[in-house]
């Protein structure tokens, strides 16, 4: 309808045919995806999307619900009539064209960023839709305090599942029902779909959503770019030597073990974020593992096979340096290793090897290791089994996992924002490297989720064997640095800081402001965030925080004085300290072949 004389619009040839356009080759696009994805799918994948096989693999728990839902559903239906008519009398004209005056009190308006755009706020209707889904997700995240006879895991489940439904269910997803996306529609010509339809059918067609530009980095252009050489290859991983930038260097050198869940260059995205690089800037002789994604030939590989792999390539670190001992950091579950491999040099009389340990964010005792756990019954290690049938696990399965743990920030905007707004991927270094999944091997992941998130058998003295060594976390006396993200929800703070009951040698415990990733990667230079430490004999989480001394920036310069605190000694930056002048040559360029490997 034209707003200045009300006549109304006739659409000329040109945008019908521009419509019709639309609609054909948006139709065709669909088809020829159908047809494709049809012929792929595995006879396993059919049998699981059966629907008689999703219903006989639906939780127990499912059944205590019915009550709980009727209670819920009976609190949604009074709120529900009070919202509209308070709504309807605040903000709809009256006969008169003036605003009626209610004579109840007002709704009070809920609020959530995904509807912060003004055009939530413009339209009546949608911001009725908006207020009303907000108050149905609201009674429906609080099912759980109304089941009874659930366990703290099982409603744990329950909660993970509700909170998936309602962000799935929001109308910021859907077209008729988001604003925004209308009036791209409006301003685009339907173009916008169109587009979002080809990000729809890539993502559907490489089984993963796409976060970011995919040709915006390369490793070891833009990406993964501090200069260094592989010095030692094994079917499981790369060993990485970096160059020194400074004329001196500290004798002992330094190993890194980042995650095999992930590629190692989250620890060097770019020169600005690099942790690698701001660590040899320090002075610091670095090595890092790069471990192979895994593949058919990894089909028997275990948890054993990483802590022997940790060992090598301590012994390689210091074999080509001709020192004693090397500083350790473990990031995430490769930090988990680092306590099981400590345990185990302690045990057969080697924990002179390792001068010192850092753990990013690892978990040992895993009583309270959050969101994951909703992963470990039964039903979902079938599952996991399921998709592991040649031996190894696609990472694109955990990748969506993580997604899910965040499935309003890492799913549903970018299905907004791709799909529907059909905007373009935005250049992301850390979204590129979370999408750059790895696979891991099927053997060591089941018995990782049984034995330590199921099980927690890693703080039990002996219930786990390393090549016949019983492992003991008291044996630890290693002088360990151990940090922890306060927003972590892969590694939740309290369970990080349940190491230090664990660990007999002296621990510094250093709490950073963020989560899993950011937490970790802040360099100096951002000038962002804080962490705190506490110098004291404290017994507690809550004894630490209590009287903990707040930084402003990042934890890496008192990180960095700690690690010297240990031994100070400096050498000259020649000889085997240039990666390929030692004892092990030259293999190629770092970041290497195995962190390129797909």
């Amino acid at each position: 309808m034209d707003k200045d004389n009300n006549d109304t619009h006739i659409p000329s040839i040109e945008e019908v045919q521009h419509w019709s356009s639309v609609m054909s080759r948006a139709q065709t696009m669909l088809v020829e995806y159908a047809a494709e994805a049809g012929e792929k799918l595995s006879p396993e994948l059919k049998a699981f999307t059966d629907p008689e096989s999703l219903r006989s693999q639906m939780p127990a728990w499912l059944a205590s619900l019915p009550t709980a839902i009727i209670e819920t559903q009976s609190r949604i239906l009074q709120e529900g009539f009070e919202l509209w008519q308070g709504f309807f009398k605040q903000v709809l004209p009256g006969m008169d064209g003036e605003a009626q005056e209610s004579q109840t009190p007002a709704i009070p308006l809920r609020s959530d960023r995904r509807f912060s755009a003004e055009a939530w706020k413009n339209s009546p209707f949608h911001a009725l839709i908006e207020q009303s889904y907000l108050m149905v997700s609201e009674h429906l995240l609080e099912l759980t305090e109304k089941v009874e006879g659930l366990s703290p895991a099982q409603k744990k489940q329950i909660d993970f599942a509700v909170q998936n439904m309602v962000d799935a269910a929001s109308p910021a997803n859907f077209i008729m029902t988001n604003p925004q996306v209308i009036d791209k529609i409006i301003e685009t010509k339907g173009d916008n779909l169109l587009k979002g339809l080809e990000h729809l059918l890539t993502d559907l067609r490489k089984g993963q959503i796409t976060h970011t530009d995919p040709n915006a980095f390369e490793l070891g252009r833009n990406i993964a770019v501090t200069p260094g050489k592989v010095i030692h290859e094994k079917p499981m991983f790369q060993l990485i030597q970096y160059s020194p930038a400074t004329e001196k260097v500290l004798e002992i050198p330094l190993v890194i073990f980042p995650p095999w869940i992930n590629r190692f260059y989250i620890l060097d995205l770019n020169e600005k974020k690099s942790f690698i690089k701001w660590a040899v800037d320090q002075g610091i002789t670095v090595f890092m593992v790069s471990w192979k994604s895994a593949d058919e030939s990894m089909v028997d590989v275990i948890w054993d096979d990483y802590i022997k792999a940790q060992i090598e390539a301590i012994d390689i670190a210091r074999d080509v340096l001709n020192v004693p001992h090397v500083h350790t950091i473990g990031y995430c579950v490769a930090g988990t290793t680092l306590a099981a491999t400590l345990a185990f040099l302690a045990k057969r009389g080697e924990a002179d090897k390792v001068k010192s340990a850092t753990f990013f964010t690892a978990q040992v005792d895993f009583e309270r290791a959050g969101d994951l756990k909703v992963f470990i019954e039964d039903d979902q290690l079938k599952l996991i089994n399921h998709f592991s049938k040649k031996g190894y696990l696609d990472g694109r399965y955990l990748a969506l996992t993580f997604n899910m743990l965040r499935g309003r920030d890492l799913i549903w905007n970018y299905v907004v924002n791709n799909y529907l707004m059909g905007d373009d991927y935005p250049p992301f270094d850390l979204l590129h490297w979370n999408g750059d999944t790895t696979n891991l091997p099927a053997k060591w992941h089941g018995s990782y989720l049984r034995d330590l998130y199921r099980d927690n058998k890693l703080v039990q003295p002996g219930a786990l064997t390393v090549d016949g060594t019983p492992i003991d976390l008291r044996l630890i006396k290693t002088p360990s640095y151990v940090q922890a993200g306060r927003e972590d929800h892969i590694a939740p703070l309290d369970s990080v800081w349940k190491i230090t009951d664990h660990l007999s040698g002296p621990v510094t415990f250093v709490l950073a402001g963020s989560g899993h990733i950011a937490g970790v990667v802040n360099p100096p230079s951002a000038q962002k965030y804080q962490y705190w430490t506490n110098d004291a004999e404290v017994g507690s989480l809550d004894e630490f925080i209590a009287d903990a001394q707040e930084t402003k920036g990042s934890w890496w310069p008192h990180w960095i004085e700690w690690l010297i605190s240990q031994d100070d000694k400096k050498i000259a930056a020649t000889k085997a300290r240039i990666p390929g002048k030692g004892k092990k040559k030259a293999i190629e360029d770092a970041p290497g072949r195995y962190v390129k490997t797909r």
